[in-house]
């Protein structure tokens, strides 16, 4: 049903235009109606080259393409004002019937036209708009440029590093909000009001994708719970969590403390980076903070770190020793307060040589957390021992029941939009009891390197595949946030080094 209204309220106004167009360029008018030979015949008559047919064949720029040529369409009635530009190539169904159809007008070739005159200021506009136009274009299908807000994953990547992201990588994804406000992400600059209108959301599609995530790679992604998000507290705990603390009442009527309870569509959720230990198929465990995957023990990333405390007292080290070895201010700061520092195993080895120090002592968690996925009592688990879970794959079916549910029932019903009831100790999908289910896509498990100090998947669970952005490469500026501009505040080192 949706088709058939897309055609007659979108398409049909446009292909009836420019049947009368053709035919006043001496074609004849059922040429309008195949396609895609009416988009050659468009491309000729607007004057371009042969090869734009080429563009019009990728997919989403075609999108683009084929405004640029309703714009030269425009052109040819002599119309060169910005709204009727803007007009022509959001509003074709309504602009082009109306000049042809209300106005009468007659479309003449641009060769044919003598040359459109813009002042200084209309050429300047021009410009930057196709810049924009550009640079959205590059950003929403090929790179961004990302910046590490946490320390999540020192020390592969720290705070205040600029990276270079990758959208090839795993292939560019279509935008799946595509009215938006370009070059930003989901809020308006200097407002706190959304860049973007949810009313027409895409289907997730991917295109020429040539690899899929791999165990080890580090990744972007969309934030898997962030899709209802609290104002107030959107960077630093998620609504779910909220919600588990404080109640859902005091979380949606405490405005004054919690902000608009808002929503936002995959696409347009916050951006994080971490690293990706298991992939689709997998069944990983994590047992005294080693991780392994279908029973065999991985290896660490070399730059892994884990809590440690130092024995007896770390006050008695200068704070500049701390900063020596690579240790933040704002790490040692919570190590004087607390009693325990993220360090890797180079770091514990030059800890080992200061003077005063008995002994390094791995931090080991050994109480149940419920802040931990699945967040239920059938599952004591922390972040230190973990699973066996095993990780979604698509096409795969499992079984299920009331005991498992808890850690698949986000996926059935929020990533793979089911309804899912329960009904005298029976499950219901879409109204239908079921006991087994049959997943719709790949499923990724992320964590980050600074184990003990990292909100990740150990948090809210799996990340769903039209959630991944793409692949950090390298690191292009990075920025100490504890130095000032001239007492070393760009690490030289990091320039231009590989995202591992």
């Amino acid at each position: 049903m949706t088709q058939i209204l897309f055609i007659l309220i979108i398409v049909a106004p446009i292909i009836a235009s420019l049947c009368v167009i053709f035919k006043q360029q001496g074609r004849k008018w059922w040429e309008a109606i195949i396609s895609p030979w009416n988009l050659w015949i468009l491309i000729k008559i607007t004057n371009k080259s042969w090869w734009w047919i080429l563009l019009l064949c990728i997919p989403f720029i075609h999108f683009f393409v084929l405004m640029l040529l309703f714009v030269e369409l425009s052109v040819g009635f002599k119309r060169n004002a910005i709204w009727e530009y803007f007009s022509a190539a959001v509003l074709p169904f309504l602009y082009f019937p109306y000049l042809v159809f209300v106005k009468k007008e007659v479309y003449v070739q641009p060769k044919d036209l003598p040359p459109f005159k813009k002042s200084v200021a209309r050429d300047w506009f021009d410009t930057i708009i196709f810049a924009v136009f550009a640079a959205a274009i590059v950003r929403m299908f090929f790179f961004e440029n990302y910046t590490i807000p946490t320390s999540s994953m020192e020390k592969s990547m720290l705070i205040g590093d600029f990276v270079y992201v990758s959208k090839l990588a795993y292939g560019p994804r279509m935008p799946q909000t595509p009215i938006a406000f370009p070059l930003v992400h989901h809020t308006l600059p200097f407002t706190d009001r959304r860049s973007y209108i949810d009313a027409v959301q895409l289907d997730y599609r991917r295109f020429f994708q040539r690899r899929t995530v791999q165990r080890n790679d580090v990744v972007v992604f969309n934030f898997p719970v962030g899709d209802t998000v609290s104002t107030v507290y959107q960077s630093s705990a998620d609504y779910y969590s909220l919600i588990r603390e404080f109640g859902r009442d005091e979380v949606w009527r405490n405005r004054a403390r919690f902000g608009e309870i808002i929503v936002r569509p995959v696409d347009k959720r916050e951006n994080f980076v971490k690293r990706c230990v298991a992939i689709a198929g997998d069944t990983l465990q994590v047992i005294n903070q080693q991780i392994y995957i279908n029973g065999t023990l991985e290896n660490n990333p070399r730059f892994t770190q884990f809590n440690y405390q130092i024995l007896p007292d770390p006050r008695i080290i200068p704070k500049t020793r701390w900063r020596e070895i690579g240790v933040s201010n704002e790490d040692v700061a919570t190590l004087f307060a607390h009693g325990t520092v993220p360090l890797t195993s180079d770091m514990v080895d030059k800890v080992r040589q200061f003077p005063n120090v008995e002994d390094v002592v791995i931090y080991l968690e050994k109480k149940i957390d419920r802040r931990v996925f699945p967040h239920d009592e059938r599952f004591p688990w922390n972040v230190d021992n973990f699973g066996p879970l095993y990780i979604p794959q698509k096409g795969q079916t499992i079984e299920i029941s009331l005991e498992n549910l808890p850690l698949y029932h986000r996926i059935i019903t929020t990533y793979e939009d089911h309804s899912l009831e329960i009904k005298n100790g029976q499950i219901f999908i879409d109204g239908q009891q079921a006991n087994t289910y049959t997943f719709k896509m790949d499923y990724y498990w992320m964590m980050g390197d600074n184990r003990h100090n990292s909100a990740d998947s150990r948090m809210w669970g799996f990340v769903p595949e039209d959630h991944v952005v793409g692949q950090p490469k390298f690191t292009w500026l990075s920025l100490d946030k504890d130095k000032k501009w001239f007492q070393g505040k760009i690490r030289w080192k990091r320039m231009f080094r590989a995202v591992r």
